[in-house]
């Protein structure tokens, strides 16, 4: 293959990958705003800008749009503290952050899309999330054990704890009953539980 040729494939494919960003990026915002029911493919054209034959060129529906949009998600990775304590403030401070600031979640489109679709088509995307999460914070744990901060007991239990906790919050968030308040003595509830299990307490 000539030099010539390999140059313009990489450039298309980069292009491509732009492209397909760009739509999937627009479309976050859309779904933060609007929930899954109510989006339809001419939201994500005119938020992203791009003609609806540039976007069914990528996506056939604003289901598959979705799709993308949380599997991006999940594979976003935020840069975390060594520390153990370090690493559990920051979290527990970026769940308060989103939870405050719920017209930036994606939550009540993850919901409405989980719910309008039969049980078995969306059992694995749920398992997907619910993993992410269950990851997020078994890393957090883990990360105290071998640091020897926290013993290596009940970890599991504790996680589903966290989960229960941080979609409980999500749930109240989405029908604006949630209070700072409430995140902080949720929240507290949760270094309680910590705390009991931490080496030399």
């Amino acid at each position: 293959m000539k030099e010539e040729d390999t140059i313009s494939r990489l450039h298309n494919e980069k292009q491509r990958k732009n492209k397909i960003r760009k739509i999937v990026d627009a479309a976050r915002v859309v779904f933060c705003r609007k929930g899954f029911l109510a989006v339809t493919m001419q939201d994500i054209i005119d938020e992203c800008s791009i003609s609806r034959g540039g976007i069914y060129i990528y996506f056939a529906s604003v289901d598959e749009i979705f799709l993308e949009v949380m599997k991006q998600r999940t594979k976003e990775d935020i840069q975390r503290p060594d520390a153990f304590e370090d690493m559990l403030a920051s979290y527990l401070a970026r769940q308060k952050m989103r939870l405050l600031n719920f017209e930036n979640s994606l939550f009540r489109a993850y919901c409405e899309y989980v719910f309008s679709k039969p049980k078995a088509a969306v059992e694995a995307f749920r398992d997907i999330q619910l993993g992410h999460l269950r990851k997020s914070i078994s890393t957090i744990l883990l990360r105290g054990v071998s640091r020897r901060v926290i013993r290596d007991e009940g970890l599991e239990q504790l996680t589903n704890h966290f989960i229960v906790v941080i979609d409980g919050l999500s749930v109240l968030a989405l029908a604006q009953a949630l209070t700072e308040e409430i995140i902080d003595g949720q929240f507290a509830i949760l270094n309680e539980l910590i705390n009991k299990i931490k080496i030399n307490a």
